[in-house]
């Protein structure tokens, strides 16, 4: 782990920087600055990255105000939550939606693309493991990182229920429904039982993957303090 303020500064900023960049092309504006794309918010890509760039945004300006070396400590249960979405974002882009049928190849390689499924998820990951603390993570985050995939899908119900499950009403540019931007969530194909079983397959996978990465923070401090 690394205590060094100069260090922190540096990397927070590019990340942010990088963040900023992959937020403009969210929003559309580097295919066409004249029509920003109104539908980045039901993508749950967008919504990990939007956390985890508060979460590091929280994390520079803690940084910049302190005047001595010392770990991160900005929002720790709002940076392990971020953590498990963002590699949730990673791992299921890049190994289920990234090759799928119907998907131009050539748009994985686009900036935020790029940004937003590869770059920043890594980065987000690594930063937790070089400037925080180890035997930091609480026993319960795991658990109440399964509220953010939780609220998401409820967010995307809302909104089916206030279109009327209306699935004639697309993403511009795509053959997707508005209310169903994942096939896992999407009712009319998966059916009720489908949707619910993926909703608990990832569920399970959030808070299997939580406590790894708890069980990896205090595997860490108790290496760290054998060694001294």
């Amino acid at each position: 782990m690394i205590k060094n303020r100069t260090a922190q500064l540096i990397y927070q900023t590019i990340y942010t920087t990088l963040g900023f960049v992959g937020l403009v092309a969210s929003l559309g504006i580097f295919d066409n600055i004249d029509m920003i794309r109104w539908d980045f918010y039901v993508h749950f890509t967008n919504i990990s990255n939007f956390l985890c760039i508060g979460v590091m945004v929280t994390a520079l300006i803690q940084t910049a105000k302190k005047k001595e070396d010392s770990y991160v400590s900005a929002v720790p249960m709002l940076k392990f939550i971020g953590m498990l979405g963002i590699l949730l974002t990673f791992l299921v882009f890049n190994i289920m939606l990234a090759g799928a049928e119907g998907r131009d190849p050539q748009a994985n390689w686009r900036v935020g693309s790029l940004c937003f499924h590869v770059v920043l998820p890594i980065l987000y990951i690594a930063d937790w493991f070089l400037f925080y603390e180890r035997k930091k993570a609480k026993w319960y985050y795991p658990i109440a990182s399964i509220a953010f995939p939780l609220a998401y899908v409820i967010f995307l119900l809302i909104q089916a229920i206030i279109l009327k499950f209306d699935a004639s009403i697309l993403i511009p540019t795509t053959t997707t429904p508005l209310i169903y931007p994942y096939f896992f969530v999407n009712l009319d194909t998966q059916g009720v039982s489908g949707v619910l079983m993926w909703i608990g397959i990832l569920s399970a996978a959030f808070a299997a993957v939580g406590f790894a990465f708890f069980g990896l923070d205090r595997l860490g401090k108790k290496s760290a303090s054998s060694r001294v």
